[in-house]
């Protein structure tokens, strides 16, 4: 499917602007998506996600979190200490505020006000697409590998507010991931089945961090291989009213 894409800048209502990697179907979108960028930027390889999500249908935007630290920032994968930089300085209040701009930015070009949008991230990216779905009225989310959505020694996590979780959640994880480990993981599993929250919780028994970056020496052809159909699915499922329908039979 032919694609178009572009960089847009939207004003963030704490009087910052932030640019937008936005990839448009060649049909007239019906959902709309946010693209939630690793601790490396809107890179080549979110970039790359985004376009095909846009080849998918959706009419997909990947917000520049750092705008506020470093505008434009792609980090190389072998150097983490830059993305860190920036990192340490992005606050919650101030990644909601960029999140709502970008889901404003999809209802006002294309997104009607009924229709279906979804959030994904990746590493940091992931605990972005959680605390979209805390925040945001979106359909659904999906995280993979999200750092930080339980409590770790670098960062408060998220689950002191799973009760204002709105929509269901997809999360992956890899078995033999070294930064998320299975006390992570399982707290946040743990946490969403006390609040009753509807998840799907997949984990990759021989895959690394990052599994699904075809750019960093830890991506797992056969995780990924996987992964995408199952993203698809359940983004489908839940940005098509068949939730609802499947519910409705049961």
């Amino acid at each position: 499917m032919d694609i178009r894409t572009e960089y847009v800048s939207v004003s963030v209502n704490d009087r910052t602007s932030m640019r937008l990697y936005a990839a448009h179907p060649a049909a007239t979108p019906k959902r709309g998506l946010l693209v939630m960028q690793e601790a490396f930027g809107v890179n080549a390889h979110i970039r790359d996600i985004t376009e095909r999500f846009a080849r998918e249908g959706y009419l997909a935007v990947a917000p520049e979190l750092f705008h506020r630290t470093g505008a434009g920032f792609e980090g190389r994968y072998d150097n983490f200490p830059s993305a860190m930089v920036h990192m340490k300085e992005l606050r919650d209040p101030a990644m909601q505020a960029d999140i709502l701009a970008a889901f404003d930015w999809l209802r006002e070009n294309g997104i009607g006000d009924h229709s279906p949008i979804a959030a994904v991230g990746f590493c940091m990216g992931g605990r972005a697409a959680f605390l979209t779905a805390l925040a945001v009225p979106v359909n659904c989310a999906v995280s993979f590998y999200g750092g930080g959505i339980a409590p770790n020694p670098n960062n408060p996590g998220l689950l002191n507010r799973v009760d204002e979780l709105h929509s269901p959640v997809l999360l992956f994880w890899g078995g033999r991931d070294k930064h998320i480990g299975p006390e992570q993981t399982g707290a946040v599993a743990e946490a969403l089945r006390k609040a009753r929250k509807t998840y799907v919780n997949v984990e990759f028994s021989d895959a690394d961090h990052a599994f699904f970056c075809d750019a960093r020496s830890s991506y797992d052809p056969v995780a990924a291989a996987q992964a995408w159909p199952l993203t698809l699915a359940f983004l489908n499922v839940h940005t098509s009213g068949r939730a609802q329908g499947i519910s409705a039979r049961s």
